[in-house]
Formats: C-alpha cells, sequence, structure tokens
C-alpha cells in the first residue's frame, strides 16, 4: 500500500511540474520583445561608456530574432545602440557589448532596452548608473 502512495504521489509532483512547464511556455509565447536581463557598464573616459548587455529572446529563430539594443537616457534620448544581425537561438540567453557609448556628463543613469525585429523596442529594460557619476 505504501508503495502504492509514493508512486501516485510521484505521478501527481510530475503531473504538476509539467503543467506548469506548460503554463510557462504560453507564456513565453505571448512574448512580444526580448528583454534585458543584466548590464555591466565600465568608463573609457570623462564622457565614453562600455556596455555588456544580456539578453533574452525565447521565440529566437531566423524568421524573428532580437536584432538590437540601445543605452539612453530617461528622457528617451538614445546614446548608442548594437544592431545585431542574426539570431542567437543557440545562445539564449545571450551577451553582447556595445563600446564607446559618448554620454553627456549630467546623465548619471542610462536605460538599457532590446528590440525585436517584428515588434520593435520593448521588453523588461535595465536601469544602470555609470560609474564615477
Amino acid at each position: 500500500m505504501e508503495t502504492l502512495r509514493t508512486g501516485l504521489l510521484g505521478v501527481a509532483l510530475l503531473s504538476l511540474a509539467l503543467g506548469a512547464g506548460n503554463a510557462l511556455c504560453a507564456d513565453v509565447s505571448k512574448q512580444r520583445f526580448p528583454d534585458v536581463i543584466a548590464v555591466s557598464v565600465q568608463a573609457r573616459g570623462a564622457d565614453s561608456f562600455d556596455f555588456d548587455v544580456t539578453v533574452s529572446s525565447p521565440y529566437d529563430s531566423a524568421q524573428r530574432y532580437a536584432d538590437a539594443f540601445r543605452a539612453m537616457g530617461k528622457d528617451g534620448k538614445v546614446f548608442g545602440e548594437r544592431v545585431l544581425l542574426h539570431d542567437h537561438a543557440g545562445e539564449q540567453p545571450f551577451t553582447r557589448d556595445l563600446h564607446g557609448v559618448r554620454i553627456p556628463r549630467g546623465v548619471r543613469v542610462v536605460v538599457v532596452q532590446a528590440r525585436d525585429q517584428k515588434h520593435g523596442y520593448g521588453g523588461k529594460t535595465v536601469d544602470v548608473a555609470l560609474p564615477g557619476r
């Protein structure tokens, strides 16, 4: 009897896990934009910065992929953009750099946002403080 209970409990837990996985997949399939999930920034001069940006786009394929990301001010002014020329389906999430971004001295925080070739810019952003400011 104990073996039967243990077996049934295992089946129930497996069913819950599979159900949760299917719910997660359903949410991902509705995602319209890639998400920026991490950013590191280094100063390269008084007004120049290098960014390493990690992007997640679960729908990445040759037909639809994250094709750019940008660093911008809170007011929407774009300081730099990196265009991506191919999908990263075999590398999720992926990290790419953006070097030599000139940012005016009065700016202390930038917003990093990714773009999808179908829907444009959107998704989760990361606000990053500029070192030395």
